[in-house]
């Protein structure tokens, strides 16, 4: 008869590079991941347009508080894990391994849909921005195109080369995110009033609307357990990189979105968002500063999209790497450069990004999915391909987060190797409440999320991929465990000394 086992690949193929990346450099991927510029131009906008309230501020200060009582529990798991796969292997480990590939191919839709549905606002906004100062006609997924090449690129080179290039970008965002606020508290119409910072503004009907459109402005921020077989330090450098990004983003755009509030008037600021959208930080600079600086503003906002793409795809090819070394996928998947990246992966998302760029181009043009929308065709790709799928993708990170919390306590449940009550218990089981009640949230409300009127196919289709993916992957680990269960038992410990982060072969022995 056959019998299965493994021969070492490490020979072959040196791995994701080690000891490459600090604080600093993984803080400043899960910053580029939220977009500053694209959330305060954009998130802080529609979520006073849509909630009609004036806790937006307060909103993120709240989202940020639950992430790091979330992450209590999160990064004192990962002390223990250090897996690129991250959720995937958390919850192999903390609850099951079905459970864990489940979560795995829910992260690979949440992730690939973040990341595509932002490339259809960047090539909306770069066609718009070219026909208006330069009056170059061109369709907008030509643009999406060409960045989907360059994201590749940097893709397949090592991580650092990402990381210098993100960072760089995330500073000038910053940078021009300051000067707005500035800018903004000194024009103050109404005097610099504290209105967006009463707690009854938060407390109030409009509480759960005001989480479930700022919650998508922290996604990502859970990455760094992805980078943390290549950092420095992974047991001090991922808990520290998490902690900072939850800090810096919550006071970041809780303080943007007060000044934001301050400069328009808290009396008109609703109803301005409701008019003008994404577009009123660029018409109050146009006004306050000049046109020059909102057309500065306007290519920065395109770089932040570019970092958040970026980031995403980055955390994509980690994920096809950690699922191809243990043979949940392919081994095909965890092929890496000599620089250590994960170019398997890599290009799989490019593909994957191309694929489904071609096909909304196709519905669109083609087959006359923007003409059916009337007087906003040109609107197009924001109003299906980005506002669908980055959607349906925090609702999958949501989901995957309130499920994390569950597998801290499964994971500390019979040893609970010195840790404290209050972090393998207390925060797990609060934070993991207040995200379960988030998710339903998004749920509750997804048409609203969507901008529609009445509910369409969209409207079930897209919750829909998240269930399906989770589905899809707890029967295929039970293959798994039926056919190969040497793979099985490697599910989630892919990293752990004697497991098997090596390329699968089947030798066949005869004479037993």
């Amino acid at each position: 008869m056959t019998t299965t086992s493994q021969t070492p690949r490490a020979s072959q193929d040196p791995g994701l590079s080690r000891r490459t990346l600090g604080v600093p450099a993984i803080t400043l991927m899960i910053i580029a991941a939220s977009a500053p510029l694209t959330v305060v131009a954009g998130g802080v906008t529609t979520s006073f347009a849509v909630t009609e309230s004036l806790g937006v501020p307060l909103g993120f200060l709240l989202i940020a508080v639950i992430l790091t009582v979330f992450a209590v529990g999160f990064t004192a798991m990962g002390r223990h894990i250090t897996n690129a796969g991250a959720f995937y292997a958390y919850i192999s480990q903390g609850l099951s391994r079905p459970l864990g590939v489940g979560a795995s191919l829910i992260a690979l839709v949440s992730y690939n849909a973040m990341q595509i549905g932002i490339y259809g606002l960047f090539g909306f906004q770069l066609s718009m921005f070219l026909e208006a100062k330069l009056g170059i006609s061109s369709p907008w997924w030509l643009w999406i195109l060409l960045c989907i090449v360059l994201v590749g690129v940097l893709g397949v080179n090592r991580v650092d080369l990402s990381a210098k290039v993100l960072g760089a970008l995330v500073g000038l965002e910053f940078l021009v995110v300051i000067i707005f606020d500035i800018v903004a508290i000194g024009a103050a119409p109404e005097g610099v009033s504290t209105a967006a910072l009463n707690p009854t503004a938060l407390f109030g009907p409009a509480l759960g609307i005001i989480l479930v459109f700022g919650v998508a402005a922290f996604m990502g921020f859970e990455g760094a357990a992805i980078y943390g077989e290549e950092a420095k330090d992974p047991k001090r450098t991922v808990p520290r990189a998490t902690y900072a990004a939850v800090a810096i983003i919550g006071v970041f755009y809780a303080f943007s979105a007060w000044a934001f509030s301050v400069g328009i008037g808290p009396s008109q600021i609703v109803a301005a968002s409701q008019e003008a959208g994404p577009d009123l930080m660029f018409v109050f600079m146009t006004d306050q500063v000049g046109v020059l600086f909102a057309d500065i503003m306007t290519l920065l906002f395109l770089t932040s999209l570019f970092a958040a793409q970026q980031s995403f795809h980055n955390a994509v090819a980690r994920y096809f790497f950690s699922l191809g070394r243990e043979g949940v996928l392919p081994t095909w998947f965890s092929r890496t450069s000599r620089a250590g990246a994960p170019w398997a992966g890599s290009v799989a998302q490019t593909i994957i990004a191309l694929v489904v760029v071609i096909g909304f181009a196709l519905a669109g043009d083609a087959f006359g999915g923007a003409a059916a929308l009337g007087d906003s065709a040109f609107l197009y790709p924001v109003l299906t391909m980005f506002t669908w799928l980055t959607n349906t993708g925090a609702m999958g990170l949501v989901l995957l987060m309130a499920v994390i919390a569950a597998a801290v306590i499964g994971f500390f449940r019979k040893d609970p190797r010195g840790v404290s009550a209050w972090t393998r218990i207390v925060a797990p089981v609060v934070s993991g409440i207040a995200l379960l009640w988030v998710f339903v949230m998004i749920l509750l409300n997804f048409q609203l999320m969507l901008g529609q009127t009445e509910p369409d196919a969209s409207t079930f289709v897209l919750p829909g991929m998240i269930f399906a993916a989770g589905i899809i992957g707890i029967v295929w680990a039970l293959i798994i465990k039926a056919k190969r269960p040497e793979i099985y038992r490697q599910i989630g410990h892919g990293t752990e000394p004697g497991a098997y982060g090596t390329e699968l072969v089947d030798v066949v022995e005869a004479g037993h």
